[in-house]
């Protein structure tokens, strides 16, 4: 038995009675989101069971409970609900190949990445194919790494809702609401518009803040203009912030953002959406600079070096 696991037998003893009328959940992908989201459900009393390609990003959790697994298919056998929270569309993919048959009968598999419509459409499918009996959640948030840590992101939920009490009071644990959409997929397309409206105003702020610094005013002076009236974006206040302070500490990465923006604009069509791929190809810039793994706000730096 393994350091963690003697922790988790231990930490669960003490939690039995409240977890008997809680959903057992699995959640696969403990990056900043997916640890946030474990770390709320064990304060919440969740059994939680976790896996991720590098073992070390769970095991901070262990001492809190978390059952951590060597294998994706162990963490989901006696999970409820399973969360996908994965860095990219091909990721998800293998991970779901290799879980979906081991998924306890009836679970619900709520998938949380952004992925895009593509590769959400294919694993609707391939769930209805391979494994009926499982409910299918398309579900991913709205906010960054601060938000998911204080439980304050908004789920962006599709699927089956009146079978989804599972889900729900998971939902519940790590989110301030959940908004529902409709038919599964609908919240991924929600999700890309949502991102490529942030990846626009993060561009255009960077840019506003460049020419105020070209004018003589500070980051704080643009604020003070913008607070109080229809502009005052809090997210843009945040970012001001990271500008000022030249910290660029990862809310969003750089390099997950302009993947999210590509992802937006394969699934537009024949839409002609010329802002997102000027900031596509600008970000791409930033990204081979060096700047991929800083926050999305870092593209103000790259600018202002350029």
């Amino acid at each position: 038995m393994t350091t963690c696991t003697r922790l988790s037998a231990a930490f669960s003893t003490q939690k039995k009675d409240k977890q008997m009328n809680q959903p057992t959940v699995a959640v696969l992908g403990l990056g900043a989101m997916g640890h946030a989201f474990a770390a709320n459900l064990l304060k919440k009393g969740f059994t939680v069971h976790g896996w991720n390609r590098t073992r070390s990003k769970g095991e901070d959790l262990c001492a809190a409970g978390l059952q951590l697994a060597d294998r994706a298919a162990d963490a989901v056998a006696q999970a409820d609900v399973v969360i996908l929270m994965l860095a990219d569309p091909a990721s998800t993919e293998s991970v779901v190949n290799e879980t979906l048959p081991a998924m306890k009968q009836g679970a619900t598999l709520c998938q949380m990445g952004t992925i895009g419509t593509a590769m959400t459409d294919s694993l609707i499918a391939q769930t209805a194919a391979q494994r009926s009996d499982l409910l299918f959640i398309d579900a991913p948030v709205s906010g960054t790494k601060a938000p998911a840590e204080n439980a304050q992101i908004l789920i962006l939920a599709s699927g089956e809702r009146e079978r989804a009490a599972a889900a729900e009071s998971v939902f519940a644990a790590i989110g301030k609401g959940t908004r529902w959409l409709g038919s599964a997929g609908a919240s991924s397309r929600m999700k890309l518009v949502i991102n490529s409206w942030l990846i626009g105003m993060m561009q255009s702020l960077a840019e506003s803040t460049l020419l105020a610094e070209e004018f003589g005013f500070s980051p704080d002076d643009l604020w003070q203009v913008l607070e109080g009236g229809p502009l005052a974006a809090p997210y843009a206040k945040v970012k001001l912030d990271m500008i000022t302070g030249g910290d660029y500490t990862p809310q969003m990465h750089l390099n997950w953002a302009l993947k999210d923006a590509r992802l937006a604009l394969d699934a537009a069509s024949n839409r002609q959406l010329p802002a997102l791929e000027n900031v596509t190809r600008v970000w791409q810039q930033a990204v081979e600079a060096g700047y991929g793994e800083q926050d999305l706000a870092s593209v103000f730096a790259w600018l202002k070096n350029q």
